[in-house]
């Protein structure tokens, strides 16, 4: 016999686990699939950051406890060519990303059935939904809520068209970073930019999670690349090759624990719009992880979801295809999805292209990196150090002024 519920999710990563709280604690019965009864290790999300991106967390009333065990970090210093060029004040959370899901899981209220299996097929309908398990178990719903990432097995199944916009567009290295001869950096974290475009490195940001210091590593290269084969044999050879002014702010450093390699396609899915079921995050479409927009996509995506669009088609019998259309047009997901499409090409354009315009497009953000350490140096300035400069300043202009009259009187 069926489960019978309102919502089956298929996924239980970031999405779907924000998916299932938030539809619990709104009193929506539903059901979350994942082969995971604890979510594993996995290299995605490390750190939340940002005002705007934090706020889209906090959206989704799940923030809070996921975030209670992330290393809070105010100070990120801004560095390039082996300077430090601002110290900028932030407000971002590292942490792991199965520890992320398991915050969020917490959040999941009792009434929500969480089954332990993988979803082998689902047909779709206009009024109801049924969904195989790969435990012989089935489930009826009204709506099919597909978070499963980049498992491609039931979209392919629903006849949906997988499309690689930009393979490889970017590659992301993660592990961990410790000083040699010493017992802690001098930064709380940091994100050091690109030295030379040909490097065709962006950026790697230094960040603690608990006692470690994490780093992210991003590169535009092909999979083959043979830097990124040395990227996992000699990683901090690699760095050093690749920033060579970095050790002039950490000190001597070495790569420890495993190093993890992530290529990250662009893919955009069609055919999606069908009755009952929607895709939401990377289900949907991925962006590039070097922007850090993946996470604003799914908090946007669930949020929008879970607190426009599901009260609303609950309210009325089926689930049309008109219905569904209603997500995927919103506009704030579509803004969303626009904005972080734009950035992944955008970011990778003024990284690695050739030419003047990109060139002086590098030494502008150059300047603006520089211009805002500048302003933030002088707000943190004590009052008391501008009035006792002024009053240097003022005794020593009078001094030179009793001189002066002195030496005519004379």
């Amino acid at each position: 016999m069926p489960h019978y519920t309102d919502i089956a999710i298929i996924g239980g990563g970031l999405a779907g686990s924000i998916t299932a709280a938030m539809l619990g604690r709104a009193g929506i019965a539903a059901i979350l699939v994942d082969p995971h009864a604890v979510y594993p290790p996995d290299f995605r999300i490390e750190k939340i950051s940002g005002v705007e991106q934090i706020a889209r967390f906090r959206r989704t009333g799940t923030a809070d406890k996921a975030l209670r065990g992330a290393t809070l970090t105010a100070e990120n210093w801004i560095a390039r060519f082996g300077y430090v060029l601002d110290k900028a004040p932030v407000h971002q959370y590292g942490i792991r990303y199965d520890a992320l899901v398991a915050g969020v899981r917490e959040e999941i209220p009792a009434p929500i059935l969480r089954i332990v299996a993988k979803a082998t097929a689902i047909t779709p309908g206009d009024d109801r939904q049924s969904v195989v398990l790969s435990t012989g178990e089935s489930i009826s719903a009204r709506l099919v809520v597909l978070a499963n990432g980049l498992n491609v097995g039931l979209r392919h199944q629903l006849g949906i068209t997988r499309t690689i916009t930009s393979p490889a567009h970017s590659i992301s290295v993660g592990f961990d970073l410790e000083p040699v001869g010493r017992p802690a950096f001098p930064f709380p974290a940091m994100t050091y930019f690109q030295e030379r475009a040909n490097a065709r490195v962006p950026y790697v940001t230094l960040f603690p999670i608990g006692e470690r210091m994490r780093a992210n590593l991003f590169a535009y290269r092909e999979v083959d690349d043979p830097c990124v084969r040395a990227v996992r044999r000699s990683p901090a050879e690699t760095l050093d090759a690749a920033l060579p002014g970095l050790k002039r702010i950490t000190g001597a450093y070495a790569v420890t624990g495993e190093v993890k390699v992530r290529p990250a396609d662009l893919i955009v899915n069609s055919g999606q719009r069908m009755p009952g079921v929607v895709l939401v995050g990377d289900a949907f479409c991925t962006t590039c992880p070097v922007t850090g927009t993946g996470s604003d996509k799914v908090f946007t995506d669930v949020e929008r979801l879970c607190n426009v669009h599901i009260p609303r088609w609950l309210a009325t019998d089926g689930m049309s295809e008109g219905k569904i259309a209603a997500f995927y047009d919103d506009p704030v997901k579509a803004a969303c999805d626009a904005w972080s499409l734009d950035k992944a090409w955008r970011f990778r354009d003024v990284s690695i292209g050739s030419g003047p315009y990109w060139l002086a497009q590098r030494w502008a953000r150059f300047a603006v990196s520089l211009g805002r350490g500048v302003r933030h140096r002088l707000a943190s300035t004590p009052l008391h150090a501008y009035s006792s400069s002024s009053s240097s300043s003022s005794s020593s202009r009078s001094s030179s002024s009793s001189s002066s009259s002195l030496s005519s009187s004379t």
